[in-house]
């Protein structure tokens, strides 16, 4: 009797035992795994004139690795699996190559983390890809040369600028002495500054470019008072994207002035600064997997592959065309620990979002600034509007996004 009750053990096990494997194989069947490509070209910076902290080598690229991480732990329950494969290029043409061979290989979901140019050159050459810029805050990117499968995480120079104006123009510091770099970035900069101080009344006093070739290390106090000799100015404004110069301008200035820009009081898309709505939780995971601070370039990777993976966990297909369809409709708001829901702007793909304004150990205030309303969301202060854009591939005459 005991010989037959031990076989009838063994084939029940058996039977059970088959079924656990037939439902771990029905469970990997049903798995959807989504593939995200990562793709980062930084050119050299060549030759800086002042000891300015370079900027780190993986920027962007920890914060697609953290988003990876964070969509898994939320992903498993759905079946859902996600996988990041990542491309540091060192030429734009590698960066090209190596997405193509993603692109071959069946990847259609890629953030981007390059200048304006290869942006662009990718955005063409993948067309039925949906790519995520999360690396230059070009205007024109968002404005004439903007593409239909191209978003924006990343913010723009444009509301970089308005961010800052809003809070000077609270201030009342709207006698502005600008400072401009040789580099074209500054450049850009500055001719954002610009539309700025005309879209909220400043004033620009003095524009001086800076013409100066040597190290302000040891002549900064000597030279930076005499250079910003001008007409009574209530901020000193400076457009130093590679950070030659700015660095030595504040407490140097010719009055007893502030200093903001690219330097000094500086609008940004994240900062360590940044602690409340659960911000501190993120940098803390953040500097766990990193061991350094997160900055704006992690947190546009971030939020990038966190915008991709929300809009799967809507639709459960990882379709490019259906997920930028969703991102751009009023249907996917993103937590971006912000204080407000954020959501892609569907005139030109930018994701809109509050802007902090920081010092290096401080925030000083968060923009849009109380009292710069909006008739649909006060986010869209910032930045080019609907009426405003020169974007023609998407369409600006769509229903209105309300704000979350």
């Amino acid at each position: 009797m005991r010989q037959y009750l031990f076989h009838g053990l063994v084939y029940l096990l058996a039977i059970a035992g088959g079924a656990a494997l037939a439902t771990e194989a029905h469970a990997e069947a049903g798995q959807l795994t989504v593939r995200i490509g990562y793709l980062s070209y930084q050119p050299a910076r060549g030759p800086l004139l002042s000891n300015v902290i370079p900027e780190p080598e993986d920027a962007g690229l920890r914060g697609a690795q953290l988003a990876i991480t964070d969509s898994n732990s939320t992903g498993r329950f759905l079946k859902h699996g996600y996988q990041l494969s990542p491309v540091q290029a060192s030429s734009p043409e590698q960066l090209l190559a190596e997405a193509k061979q993603l692109h071959q290989a069946g990847l259609r979901l890629f953030v981007v983390n390059a200048p304006a140019d290869s942006v662009l050159q990718l955005a063409d050459a993948l067309p039925d890809s949906l790519l995520i810029n999360a690396g230059s805050p070009a205007d024109e990117l968002r404005g004439a040369q903007c593409r239909g499968n191209l978003l924006h995480s990343l913010p723009s120079r444009a509301m970089l600028t308005d961010a800052l104006a809003q809070f000077l123009a609270v201030r009342k510091w709207q006698r502005w002495f600008l400072v401009v770099g040789q580099q074209p970035d500054d450049q850009a900069y500055a001719a954002s500054l610009r539309r700025a101080a005309g879209r909220f009344g400043a004033q620009l006093v003095a524009e001086k470019p800076w013409s100066f070739d040597n190290d302000q290390r040891r002549s900064a106090q000597a030279e930076m008072p005499l250079f910003t000799q001008a007409a009574e100015y209530d901020v000193v404004l400076v457009a130093d994207e590679r950070g030659d110069f700015g660095e030595y301008l504040p407490y140097n200035t010719w009055y007893p002035r502030p200093v903001a820009g690219t330097q000094g009081l500086t609008a940004t898309g994240w900062h360590k600064t940044v602690e409340t709505y659960g911000a501190a939780q993120l940098q803390k995971r953040f500097e766990a997997l990193a061991g350094r601070w997160m900055n704006d370039r992690d947190f546009a990777a971030w939020i990038a592959v966190r915008s991709i993976a929300s809009a799967i966990t809507r639709l459960k297909t990882d379709d490019a065309v259906a997920i930028r369809k969703l991102a751009l409709s009023a249907d996917l708001p993103l937590d971006g620990f912000k204080g407000r829901k954020l959501s892609y702007r569907d005139w030109d793909g930018q994701l809109r979002q509050p802007i902090p304004l920081v010092h290096p150990r401080a925030l000083v205030s968060t923009s849009p600034q109380d009292g710069f309303l909006h008739p649909v969301s006060e986010l869209d202060s910032l930045g080019y509007d609907r009426p405003e854009t020169q974007c023609r591939q998407f369409a600006v005459g769509g229903s209105t996004q309300q704000e979350g």
